[in-house]
C-alpha cells in the first residue's frame, strides 16, 4: 500500500477512519468523576481545556463597583479524548454516566474523525491503517 493511499484510507477517504475525537463539555465538579470512569477504561492521556459555554442557563452573578451583572457564559471544561472507533460508544457512556446530574446544563458530547495526527517532537505522521 502507497503512502498515499495509507492517508486516503485513514482520511476516511477510502475504508473506515479507525480513530476519533470525543469532545466532552462539562460541569467543573464532575471532571474528576470523568477523570475516574476514564481511568477505569484505561485511559490516561486526555486533554482537559477551561471553557465557557452561552446557552439558556444564565451564567453567575457579579458585583462590580456597585452594580449587580449577569453574565451570559457558563463555566465548564472540555475533555478531548482520541480513542479507536470500536471504543467510542462505551466511551461517550463512561463519560455521560460519571458526567449527568439530571439537571439542565450537563452538557455535551461530539464525535468527530481524526483525520491526521502529528507528533511535534517526532514528526511522525500516525495514519497508517495496517500494521506492518
Amino acid at each position: 500500500m502507497t503512502q498515499e493511499s495509507k492517508l486516503a484510507t485513514f482520511a476516511g477517504q477510502s475504508g473506515s477512519n479507525p480513530m476519533k475525537l470525543v469532545v466532552a463539555t462539562i460541569r467543573i465538579y464532575k471532571l474528576q468523576d470523568v477523570q475516574e470512569a476514564l481511568a477505569k477504561m484505561g485511559i490516561a492521556a486526555f486533554n482537559v481545556i477551561e471553557a465557557k459555554r452561552s446557552g439558556p442557563q444564565k451564567g453567575p452573578t457579579v458585583l462590580h463597583r456597585g452594580a449587580e451583572y449577569t453574565t451570559r457564559f457558563v463555566p465548564k471544561v472540555q475533555v478531548e479524548v482520541v480513542v479507536s472507533d470500536d471504543l467510542v460508544e462505551k466511551l461517550v457512556d463512561a463519560i455521560a454516566q460519571a458526567a449527568r446530574t439530571r439537571e439542565p446544563g450537563d452538557g455535551e458530547i461530539i464525535v468527530t474523525s481524526i483525520d491526521l495526527r502529528v507528533g511535534i517532537h517526532t514528526g511522525k505522521k500516525d495514519f497508517e491503517t495496517e500494521t506492518t
